[in-house]
């Protein structure tokens, strides 16, 4: 797709490629443990360092105070130039980090949005527990207000990074006489507190990835509930507007460079009617060109929302459309690759060499941020007014 021009946002491309070129770490990054995260913060902080920092931020917290039309060539750019993701800086960056800016209070601002754009802390998300995932409103996880405190027990899984992190954007009950939507804090959890005991998981793509959470009588203050005391649900489903719209842009972009690796692999492949390469194959060439489709459809579908959220002021429940685009177009491609290339996809080169892992990774995305079900639900219900599904 022919990307209109903007001088200001051309000029402000060649600076970023610039700039990308010459500091982008020559190491590759570590795929888990403590090593993964000191490189994920060495990372941040060199961005910081160099004013590429919290693009779209509040400059009186940091930031650049920049548009969200910039924010997204630096992330076009960094996926163009195989710049690090984010990683365990993830959560801090896309979720926390954007709920403190809309529903936090000056204090909160002030003491954590610095410390996230500058490489100093890690953050995680105890939303999802064993028997609420995507069902946010059915969490059982208590806080019971102790004085000046919140005293909290109960139970988080699928928590990315929290063996690695500072603080947790924590969901809690803290009135359970309320409706289930009611009665539910956002709060901000120090990962050090006593009480608070962590447990990896691993997948089967081999990472250590996300992790049980446990709380045992965890003393948090009340200064550290975000937007007002049982109306979490209204603060989380700003941040799940974030994580479903705006935080996952890299990702997006990165899945072109994906597209055009596999590109590059096939055509130095046989084709497999002996005559020719691979990339030749009619059935082949048909399914790139549905993939490469499918890709640029993603891209417009993002300009799209940016620009909507430049005229609301924060994400809408577009983004759920955007997600589960997204995710199963990522599984697409990663299959896709795994399939055609069969035994090559397991082999080290430079063109494939994360290729197994992404494939196996992959299958997290439809599951993340709210399962495709639930993204189509909310599709259904919120977008296209359909009734809502009977929850028997």
């Amino acid at each position: 797709m022919e990307r209109v021009k903007n001088p200001i946002l051309e000029e402000f491309r060649s600076e970023v490629r610039d700039w990308l070129a010459i500091n982008i770490p020559k190491q590759a990054r570590p795929k888990d443990g403590v090593a993964a995260r000191a490189y994920d913060l060495e990372w941040q902080r060199i961005q910081a360092e160099n004013g590429w920092a919290g693009i779209s931020w509040p400059v009186e917290y940091g930031g650049r105070g920049l548009s969200l039309g910039q924010q997204l060539v630096w992330y076009e750019e960094c996926a163009r130039a195989d710049a690090p993701s984010p990683g365990a800086c993830f959560v801090g960056l896309n979720h926390a980090g954007p709920t403190l800016i809309q529903r936090g209070n000056e204090d909160q601002k002030r003491e954590h949005l610095p410390r996230i754009l500058h490489g100093e802390v890690v953050w995680c998300q105890g939303f999802s527990e064993p028997n609420a995932g995507s069902d946010l409103g059915s969490i059982s996880t208590r806080a019971v207000i102790d004085g000046d405190h919140l005293v909290v027990n109960g139970q988080k899984i699928w928590t990315s990074h929290a063996h690695l992190a500072d603080f947790q954007e924590l969901l809690v009950r803290t009135d359970p006489s309320a409706p289930k939507h009611k009665g539910i804090s956002w709060v901000i959890c120090d990962m050090k507190s006593n009480g608070v005991s962590v447990r990896p998981i691993r997948t089967m793509s081999g990472m250590t990835h996300f992790c049980e959470v446990f709380y045992d009588n965890v003393r948090i203050p009340l200064t550290n509930v975000v937007g007002m005391l049982n109306d979490g649900w209204s603060v989380a489903m700003s941040t799940l507007g974030f994580e479903r719209g705006t935080s996952f842009i890299l990702e997006q972009m990165k899945l072109s460079r994906a597209l055009e690796r596999l590109v590059q692999v096939l055509d130095h492949m046989p084709s497999r009617h002996k005559q020719g390469k691979l990339l030749e194959d009619e059935d082949v060439a048909e399914t790139l060109r549905e993939l490469r489709a499918d890709i640029e459809a993603l891209r417009a579908m993002t300009y799209a929302n940016v620009a909507r959220i430049q005229r609301r002021g924060s994400p809408g429940t577009e983004g759920s459309l955007i997600r589960l685009y997204f995710s199963e177009t990522a599984k697409r491609l990663y299959r896709y690759a795994s399939e055609i290339l069969g035994s090559a996809s397991l082999e080290r080169s430079s063109a494939n060499a994360d290729l197994p892992w992404e494939y196996l990774n992959s299958f997290r995305l439809s599951i993340a941020a709210g399962t495709s079900e639930i993204q189509r639900n909310i599709i259904g219900e919120r977008l296209l007014g359909l009734p809502r599904q009977s929850r028997k």
